[in-house]
């Protein structure tokens, strides 16, 4: 005799079975693995400001108007900061990036040295020479190694710089600190220079910079302000500039 309850047993069991089921079923879910590191990417146009400090070193040679022989006046380190922006493209290819950046820098670095030919005395007015430059710009082209969204590169080219030379009486003597003549150049040279830089957000990127200037000797030609011819000086100089650049990349996503 079947029992009453055979069919209530049937409906367990298959309940059961289908509970077990569905419980394996969860147990063998795949896990879901972790998505790949985003590749930063340094291709493009970008733009950018930069601030910091430079020192001109510069070394005056008095040009004897007699015999055109030099006669060492001292040398003097013109300091200050400067601050500019910079435009730029870059490409990449692979962990290489390629690209040159033209620069434009308004700078304020100036420094003096009492003339080791004409110091002076109480009696007679001596010389202080100083060297200031006003602004430079660099036209570079740039070589470096991208790790994801670090970037080392070095670069090299061209320089330009904007410059003006005081003679003041010297301290202590008549007169002293009265201009009694002055030169200007716009002076050409070569530069190198090495960078680090980081990307901390889609097409944002902060960096350091080092630059050299190789500004070689330029003979300048002194006159009062009323325009008399005064004097000439051999004048050797280079400059060494760290800065801190901020830069903007246009175009696609950095990621």
């Amino acid at each position: 005799m079947k029992s009453k309850f055979a069919p209530a047993i049937a409906l367990a069991l298959g309940a059961a079975t289908m509970g077990t089921a569905s419980a394996a079923d969860l147990a063998a879910a795949p896990y879901a693995a972790p998505g790949v590191a985003a590749i930063y990417n340094w291709s493009g146009f970008y733009i950018g400001i930069n601030g910091g400090v430079g020192s001109g070193h510069n070394c005056w040679d008095f040009v004897d108007p007699t015999t055109g022989g030099l006669v060492n006046e001292g040398c003097h380190n013109a300091t200050g900061g400067t601050a500019g922006g910079q435009i730029g493209y870059r490409e990449q290819a692979g962990n290489w990036v390629f690209g040159f950046e033209a620069q434009g820098n308004w700078a304020d670095f100036s420094g003096d040295n009492i003339s080791l030919v004409f110091p002076g005395s109480a009696v007679v007015t001596g010389d202080r020479n100083r060297t200031r430059i006003d602004a430079f710009g660099l036209f570079t082209g740039q070589v470096g190694y991208a790790w994801n969204n670090a970037l080392f590169y070095v670069k090299g080219g061209g320089a330009v710089v904007g410059e003006r030379y005081d003679i003041f009486a010297a301290p202590g003597t008549p007169g002293a600190g009265v201009l009694q003549a002055f030169g200007r150049e716009t002076r050409w040279g070569g530069t190198v220079g090495a960078g680090l830089e980081f990307g901390f957000a889609p097409n944002w990127s902060v960096g350091v910079e080092y630059d050299h200037l190789f500004l070689n000797v330029s003979t300048i030609g002194f006159t009062t302000s009323a325009g008399v011819a005064f004097q000439s000086d051999s004048i050797r100089q280079d400059v060494d500039m760290a800065l801190v650049r901020v830069n903007y990349r246009f175009g696609v996503p950095a990621y």
